[in-house]
């Protein structure tokens, strides 16, 4: 084979002359964004750029995920359940790109990640205040967080609005009240800065979905939807929690937490009670 048969010629379109244009790099602010990893520990561990990426990549994937559930809300209140359900989509899928990570950061051992743990010391995973509002938005809402980003009043006021703002299932709930469910008042009327809580009085409404698919085909599909959201965050919290497990085994969190079992609670919280009960009802 002659040298230079294994290179592929540029096509005499492609501009090379990059000066005073926008590019590739300056669109996506590369130089901040790859600029933006400080390794704390001395000497510098090898593992702690693993570390670092795999926490950024997370919070660019919940700035997504929070934009996609605020546009959703948005549409869903504009009574465009379809445009609704496109954005949920793309959550699910931001979703699993989010739990397929868990995988990368659990080549890190035990040995690796004690050599530089000490240096973060209380930076924790739990001050995330994207992960805090996709939470609030998903229904699982907690005042008290909102103390802990008091120190930063631009997180402070993005998950005050978060707080005071109704959830995806509230709107979705009141999106099926307008098309003529018996959604009860109580539920329309609910102080949504308060945590979710299972309303079993809801229940035959959501039957009725189920039970008559060809009625109610797209409220069908939306409860499925958000199913498939849920368990989503499940199966992360689940990836989380194993992670952390093989990881740091049953040790007390960088930010105070109990660790694993902190975690494991986590399992018990839902966003979409209803959603699962129905389960229990169709049929009998």
């Amino acid at each position: 084979m002659a040298t230079g048969d294994n290179e592929r010629a540029l096509e005499d379109g492609i501009v090379t002359d990059l000066e005073d244009r926008m590019t590739y790099g300056s669109y996506l602010d590369l130089d901040r964004l790859l600029g933006a990893q400080h390794p704390v520990s001395r000497p510098e561990h090898h593992d702690e750029m693993l570390f670092i990426i795999q926490h950024q990549t997370t919070e660019l994937w919940l700035k997504l995920v929070q934009h996609e559930l605020g546009t959703a809300r948005d549409r869903l209140a504009a009574d465009d359940l379809r445009s609704a359900l496109k954005h949920i989509a793309r959550v699910k899928h931001i979703q699993e790109v989010l739990t397929q990570q868990w995988s990368v950061l659990a080549t890190l051992t035990p040995t690796e990640y004690a050599q530089f743990r000490g240096a973060l010391g209380n930076s924790s995973g739990f001050q995330s205040v994207q992960y805090r509002a996709v939470e609030f938005a998903l229904g699982n809402k907690n005042e008290r967080m909102l103390g802990v980003f008091r120190g930063h009043p631009e997180n402070v006021a993005m998950l005050t609005a978060e707080w005071e703002r109704p959830t995806l299932y509230d709107e979705f709930l009141r999106y099926a009240s307008r098309r003529g469910l018996p959604i009860p008042t109580e539920v329309l009327e609910r102080d949504v800065r308060q945590p979710y809580r299972e309303h079993p009085e809801l229940v035959p409404a959501i039957r009725e979905i189920y039970e008559n698919p060809h009625e109610h085909w797209d409220l069908y599909e939306a409860c499925e939807e958000l199913v498939d959201v849920e368990d989503n965050f499940q199966f992360w919290r689940f990836r989380h929690l194993r992670t952390v497990t093989r990881t740091i085994g049953m040790k007390v969190g960088t930010g105070g937490s109990s660790g694993v079992s902190f975690l494991q609670r986590a399992l018990d919280l839902t966003f979409f009670p209803e959603l699962y009960s129905v389960r229990t009802e169709i049929g009998r």
